[in-house]
């Protein structure tokens, strides 16, 4: 059996409430259903060969459980899991001391590895390929060179920027899987589930409400439930229902689309102050404050979901859908500039 992970005691409580409603094994998770046959061929081909999974690398947006998947891989191979991530690596060493440490089977987890420094890669790919560890002793002319072997061990790759993983890294991963947004039907199994798991009374109705707003996202949809139970318990009697749902969330300025202040923002900034576009990216981020990272992780890819935004050459467009949305007047004659 896989050795059960302790929570952290000083630990954020929304992330030790965001760690007991992660699933634990791959008949757990909801959604993702060609990831999970996928993940499930490939864990029971290693299993009956009794070896070590291969590499596996998730990219997708955030939130949709690629953190949770390197912890059901590892409960599935009934092994420990090692969390880190790649800003965390600052230096060969910090490196070094990490795979030395891993044992047979075990599951390296790098979070954001596209963010991994060039000479932290050149360490890896040894370790992942060959299972050995170069290691430079002494300095000038008296310095040797001396290879560790490693027990074979698993990395689990996630990064919401896979383009920018490099072409040597991502070539050593032996399975890539893309996380996409789940469905509206598969956002109402996970509500439910955590409302369960919570203990808080709720009606399919107000479980629908939370779904729909959640953005195809797990994680949103947790944070919206955990919010909507605390204006439940302080502003009604405790039962989410549709009204209390309702209520909660236009508080929290999330609209029945899921948008909320920042995506608004970008879209205005867009329409007003644009014309609606095209406007670069750094334009956008400056106009409002906001990184331009957060902007192409977090907000676009949702906007481009829904169709309210387009992706040009010469910068993002507001479509018309945006316009109809944010209740303003299509300025049709700005998008023919593109055509």
């Amino acid at each position: 059996m896989p050795k059960q992970k302790q929570l952290d005691p000083e630990s954020k409580p929304d992330d030790r409430v965001d760690n007991a409603l992660r699933p634990q094994k791959l008949n757990d998770l909801i959604g993702q259903d060609q990831v999970k046959e996928n993940l499930s061929i490939l864990i029971d081909a290693a299993r009956g060969r009794e070896e070590a999974l291969d590499h596996v690398l998730f990219y997708g947006p955030p939130g949709l459980g690629k953190t949770t998947l390197a912890h059901v891989v590892a409960n599935e191979m009934g092994v420990n899991v090692k969390v880190t991530a790649g800003p965390a690596i600052e230096r060969a060493g910090d490196l070094a001391a990490i795979l030395t440490n891993l044992r047979q089977g075990d599951v390296l987890f790098i979070d954001e590895i596209h963010r991994l420094g060039r000479a932290i890669e050149e360490v890896l790919y040894p370790a992942m390929e060959d299972y050995s560890l170069d290691i430079v002793i002494g300095k000038g002319p008296s310095a040797r060179s001396i290879r560790l072997k490693l027990p074979r061990f698993t990395v689990v790759g996630a990064t919401t920027r896979l383009a920018l993983v490099t072409a040597p890294l991502r070539a050593r991963f032996g399975a890539v899987y893309r996380l996409d947004y789940y469905d509206f039907d598969a956002m109402k199994l996970i509500v439910e589930r955590a409302a369960g798991l919570l203990k808080v009374p709720a009606d399919e109705s107000g479980i629908s409400e939370v779904a729909r707003r959640a953005r195809g996202t797990p994680r949103i949809a947790l944070r919206l439930l955990r919010r909507v139970r605390d204006y439940a318990q302080v502003r009604a009697d405790g039962v989410i229902t549709s009204d209390v749902a309702q209520e909660a969330l236009d508080l929290l300025q999330v609209d029945p689309l899921g948008l909320d202040d920042v995506d608004r923002r970008v879209l205005r900034t867009i329409i007003e102050k644009y014309n609606g576009g095209p406007v670069g990216l750094n334009t956008i981020a400056a106009s409002i404050s906001e990184e331009q990272d957060t902007i192409m992780d977090v907000v676009e890819p949702y906007l481009l979901q829904l169709g309210f935004l387009d992706r040009t050459p010469q910068g993002r467009v507001a479509t018309k859908s945006a316009y109809e949305h944010l209740g303003l007047d299509y300025a049709g004659e700005a998008q023919q500039r593109l055509l």
